[in-house]
């Protein structure tokens, strides 16, 4: 992670978000609520690279799942989920060094399903589109 890309965040009102397990792998993920909605960036860093140096694309599907579900989770008030259907878009290459970032919006909202769609953008460069549905599991306590 750079730290001019981190210090820029922070001025922007980025915050780091909570992360466990594999998610520690790709991140630090970035979370924000602007206007009312929730925000997510990732700065990308040599570890994210493929065989042609770009963003690896299971990075990019990996910052819109967690995206959307935080979206999902955030409108729901649930803190289960689980994804059911992931459909991801790949518009243009993401490059090292750039910053992802997403505003997933929902769609839908029933009592079991959420239904979210979010862009993946570098400055105002759309590089993928992902399109979730999300199940509201139960609590098992």
């Amino acid at each position: 992670m750079t730290a001019k890309a981190a210090d820029k965040l922070k001025s922007d009102g980025w915050k780091i978000a909570e992360t466990t397990g594999f998610l520690t792998l790709i991140g630090p993920l970035w979370e924000r609520l602007k206007d009312g909605a929730l925000e997510l960036a990732l700065i990308t860093e040599d570890k994210h690279h493929n065989r042609r140096g770009l963003v690896q694309g299971g990075v990019i599907m990996t910052f819109a799942d967690r995206a959307c579900g935080m979206a999902a989770r955030f409108v729901s008030g649930k803190p289960t989920l689980a994804t059911v259907q992931l459909d991801t878009h790949f518009v243009e290459a993401g490059k090292i060094g750039e910053i992802l970032t997403t505003r997933p919006r929902v769609v839908r909202s029933t009592r079991s399903l959420i239904f979210i769609t979010a862009e993946v953008t570098v400055d105002k460069r759309c590089i993928a589109m992902a399109n979730g549905v999300f199940k509201i599991l139960k609590n098992d306590s």
